[in-house]
């Protein structure tokens, strides 16, 4: 399972969302258009999956566990029909189609997400720094935990964080000594399966507004809106794409691929992701990394997302390139940009021991993307 952590301001909205089963992200109202960041906040959604665990931050300490569960068709949805429109709403008129409602400050919550307890929220906050320090390398997003309403981990570091939570409350796991809150979530689940039926609040119709709304002809003006498209549409299965890049179990985005350092200053993936073996979870049989520019592609982006390439390399697959799946997205790929690729695009590598094998890797692909305005959908092709 991956996990989900997010911030907020104070106990009190701990409780409210805890208790309710519901968590919505508050986005500063939109001038006409989204904002890069905004749009990443709707590419995390995009990317939520029933079974993923969710955790909450608060002034140092995190509070846990709980997992989001399909509530009619999903587990994410955008709160009103027209959320996902860059515009100011006005209260009054959507208070009746909200699936939340926290007053006014609804019309700025425009995605939900539903949970239960897996197995509780426990009431004692567990410090950041002990979260850390109990299993150091399995800790790579939380380190760059700033600035975010929230952030996605991959399925080892959500292990980490249940393993951390549950050892600090093994008291409360068992008999007359569990601490459980009132949960009052399916009155409210409820309420949301019966208005989801009638309404048109999927993630789809969000994620298609935004694409239109951000499109400049065939390309769209921002990478996060092309990363936001891109996993939605590898999220729902869409054949189109996926006979591209395949099938994938966990996709995220924005991922560190880089040493420790100030986090302006920290390279990130644009696209990632992992396929499990089929009945062996949670052992992984190949790993996805993504570049995206959308412009056309120059030589030097071949360059970077080989620099990526390695850091998986190193990091994920412990030497071993050949379960490593490279793709370049971009509007277009200039001839010297193909010929880039087929010059540098190699690594010769070696695994075994007695006999060692020498091989190589060149699974580095190219993927124009263009925006496709009839069906408000990115299409994809290889080229070269």
């Amino acid at each position: 399972m991956a996990g989900y952590i997010f911030s907020l301001d104070n106990l009190n909205s701990l409780s409210l969302y805890t208790r309710n089963g519901v968590y919505a992200t508050k986005l500063r109202s939109p001038a006409g258009y989204w904002a890069v960041h905004q749009e990443g906040t709707f590419t995390d959604y995009a990317s939520m999956r029933a079974g993923d665990n969710v955790y909450f931050f608060i002034g140092r300490k995190i509070y846990g566990i709980g997992k989001l569960i399909d509530v009619g068709r999903d587990c994410k949805y955008f709160n009103y029909p027209g959320a996902g429109e860059p515009q100011f709403g006005n209260y009054e008129t959507i208070k009746q189609k909200l699936l939340w409602d926290e007053n006014e400050h609804s019309v700025d919550q425009r995605c939900v997400c539903t949970f239960i307890p897996d197995p509780h929220f426990f009431t004692s906050g567990i410090d950041m720094d002990d979260v850390l320090s109990s299993n150091p390398a399995a800790f790579k997003m939380l380190r760059a935990f700033w600035k975010l309403s929230f952030i996605k981990f991959d399925d080892d570091e959500n292990q980490a964080f249940r393993d951390i939570v549950l050892k600090r409350n093994q008291d409360q796991l068992s008999g007359s000594s569990v601490a459980e809150r009132v949960f009052d979530y399916k009155p409210i689940h409820n309420q949301i399966a019966e208005k989801v039926h009638s309404g048109d609040y999927s993630i789809g119709a969000g994620i298609s507004s935004i694409l239109s709304n951000c499109a400049d002809g065939e390309t769209l003006r921002h990478e996060m809106a092309i990363e936001a498209g891109l996993i939605y549409q590898l999220s729902v299965k869409d054949p189109d794409t996926c006979a591209i890049f395949g099938e994938w179990d966990y996709l995220s985005h924005q991922v560190i691929a880089s040493p420790f350092k100030p986090i302006d200053y920290m390279d990130k993936m644009d696209l990632f992701g992992y396929l499990f073996i089929p009945g062996f979870t949670p052992t992984k049989s190949r790993y996805l990394v993504g570049e995206i520019k959308r412009e056309a592609a120059i030589e030097e982006n071949i360059d970077q997302l080989l620099k990526y390439v390695d850091w998986v390399r190193d990091e994920y697959c412990y030497g071993d390139y050949s379960i490593i799946h490279a793709f370049l997205v971009a509007s277009d790929f200039p001839d010297n940009v193909i010929h880039h690729n087929r010059n540098v695009g190699l690594r010769k590598y070696t695994v075994g021991v007695r006999p060692a094998q020498s091989l190589e890797w060149s699974n580095l692909k190219l993927v124009k993307y263009s925006y496709n305005s009839a069906i408000s959908k990115i299409s994809v092709s290889l080229m070269g």
